[in-house]
């Protein structure tokens, strides 16, 4: 078993976040300086995520890239202060933004991130529809989409509305379609192999 990081006497910044040792056991992520640990998802919530990429990949636009699982900097502080990092289930992020990523061994921020999804897990609900969906509202990520697999398969698309933060639609069952922030059409039945609940 891989040994839990030493909390420091003070809250995290990013780079305090960056020189953490990898867990490949634990998903951790970053709130206002502290860290949040939980165990890494269950099979069926990741094979969902890849199938999700998958039906998106075809209708990206080549200047996008998918990223699942990865660590964003949600810039709501100065880089010198306690910070939140969060790891969206997938995020479609600009192309040029994995490559500076790539080359600088840094993170993804979060002004390069255009969809953020998260997929529900049973110790997630309230993390994602509550925390997570203000957090990413206050860092203008455009677009967020929050997916059931304990609802039939229902997929909430949100986006930026003002002042006002997220504005949803109503959740969709069957197949999803938009055309924003790109062209997709995804169906839900297909994120798992037992189909429709």
């Amino acid at each position: 078993m891989t040994a839990l990081p030493q909390p420091k006497a003070s809250y995290l910044t990013v780079a305090d976040y960056l020189a953490l040792p990898e867990d490949s056991e634990s998903r951790i992520e970053l709130q206002e300086g502290n860290l949040v640990m939980a165990p890494r998802a269950m099979p069926e919530h990741q094979a969902s995520g890849f199938q999700l990429g998958f039906q998106l990949q075809p209708s990206l636009p080549t200047d996008l890239w998918i990223a699942p699982d990865v660590d964003v900097n949600l810039e709501l502080v100065p880089d010198d202060q306690p910070a939140t990092v969060r790891a969206p289930d997938v995020a479609i992020v600009q192309l040029t933004a994995m490559q500076r990523v790539r080359r600088e061994r840094g993170m993804l921020r979060a002004s390069e991130v255009v969809l953020a999804v998260e997929i529900i897990s049973p110790s997630s609900r309230r993390t994602d529809s509550v925390f997570k969906h203000s957090e990413y509202a206050d860092a203008g990520i455009g677009h967020y989409w929050v997916i059931d697999l304990d609802d039939g398969f229902s997929l909430t698309a949100y986006h930026l509305g003002g002042e006002f933060g997220y504005v949803g639609a109503e959740p969709v069952k069957g197949v999803f379609e938009t055309d924003t922030p790109f062209p997709a059409r995804v169906d839900l039945t297909r994120l798992l192999p037992d189909g429709e609940r």
